[in-house]
């Protein structure tokens, strides 16, 4: 299964930092958010990784170069202009499988976004009539409202208790079927698409996560892994 890594956004709320530094390669810890997936992604056994980007995105292969530092082989998709979540993966979609009637899912990972998960168990995640597979968390204090609820395994729009999506899932090309290559598209309706057509699975995760969304945020995470090193 080849993974993919989100890192065209423009980072907005994180400037003045994003300037001159797209956001994957702001550093906490000692190291970029974007090098704590590879090398969990590395870890888990995931060897092929696409990385899109567009703000910036010239430091993002400089900095990351083949992936063979990591025991990986990076390849890039580059965008002219950010094409949100589900437009990004679906102008990768020639990079993610070897032929375009291909229908092997593949796991897709936020690049800003702190997260201590074990990628292994998620190659086998996606049931067969399943077009994606979210990993949920317990909401933070900046989005206490959740985006979906988990009820016998399977995503619902709501439920007795709303979890946030992470920034984590797997899915299978089909899902982004009608999504016009070069063109921004957001992933949400595609999933509540897919929830309605009890096409979509979950999972809730309840260890180490972290959405660097504010400078504030990312100081934080900064101190606390400089701690706990």
């Amino acid at each position: 299964m080849k993974a993919m890594i989100l890192a065209a956004g423009r980072g907005e709320r994180m400037r003045p930092l994003t300037d001159y530094t797209p956001k994957p390669l702001l550093q906490v810890g000692g190291k970029p958010l974007v090098t704590w997936h590879l090398e969990r992604l590395a870890k888990a056994g995931f060897k092929e990784i696409v990385i899109n980007h567009a703000h910036l995105g010239e430091q993002i292969e400089a900095a990351l170069g083949n992936g063979a530092e990591w025991g990986v082989s990076i390849q890039y998709s580059a965008e002219k202009v950010a094409l949100e979540t589900a437009g990004g993966i679906a102008n990768a979609l020639p990079l993610l499988a070897e032929h375009e009637a291909d229908d092997i899912p593949f796991l897709v990972v936020n690049g800003d976004i702190f997260i201590e998960i074990d990628f292994t168990p998620l190659k086998t995640a996606l049931q067969p009539n399943s077009h994606a597979h979210l990993v949920l968390v317990n909401n933070p204090p900046q989005h206490p409202q959740g985006d979906f609820a988990i009820q016998d395994g399977m995503l619902k729009n709501a439920g007795a208790q709303r979890l946030t999506f992470s920034g984590v899932g797997v899915y299978r090309p089909t899902l982004f079927t009608g999504i016009v290559k070069g063109e921004p598209a957001k992933l949400a309706p595609l999933l509540r698409k897919a929830i309605d057509n009890n096409c979509a699975t979950a999972q809730y995760y309840q260890g180490v996560w972290h959405d660097i969304g504010t400078p504030e945020r990312l100081h934080n995470l900064d101190e606390l892994l400089r701690k706990n090193a």
